[in-house]
């Protein structure tokens, strides 16, 4: 791993360990370093340096929402009266925990978030109870995703 002021750049048996993980983040170490050909020791410093550069924080399990009976997902633009209203806004859009992601963005909207809701229902409660009485917020508009077709990370 080579760091730079402000980039850094991993090698080949970096990325290879990332992969792995990527790919599954309860892989044993001992498995990974079996296929690359080097330690689990050699693995575990790697990992740790890749942390402390900021490259990996932590793993995290993926939860499938659909089996959890949230059904209707949906990405929301939000107009703000003011751009001095953004960071009230999403301090009421983080008490919300259906709220997945919260983006500050360039053209219409002032922000844009990812939501996941149980039905159609659910979402208009949302938009009509929690949303858009969120001082600062104008007005919003509404996508609902018919199907997640492509979900990734960038690819090592």
């Amino acid at each position: 791993m080579k760091i730079n002021q402000l980039q850094i750049e991993i090698d080949g048996i970096d990325k290879e360990i990332l992969r792995e993980l990527m790919e599954d983040a309860r892989k044993p170490i001992l498995q990974i370093g079996n296929k690359i050909g080097i330690s689990g020791a050699a693995i575990h410093q790697r990992l740790r340096k890749l942390e402390e550069a900021g490259v990996i924080s932590g793993s995290k399990f993926i939860i499938d929402n659909r089996v959890l009976g949230y059904k209707t997902m949906a990405f929301i633009g939000i107009y703000l009266d003011k751009a001095s209203s953004n960071s009230d806004a999403v301090r009421e859009l983080k008490k919300i925990p259906e709220v997945l992601e919260c983006h500050y963005t360039t053209g219409n909207w002032s922000i844009l978030i990812k939501i996941i809701c149980k039905d159609n229902e659910h979402l208009m409660q949302l938009l009509n109870k929690k949303i858009q009485p969120i001082d600062g917020v104008s007005r919003t508009e509404t996508f609902i995703s018919l199907e997640q077709q492509l979900e990734r990370q960038i690819q090592l």
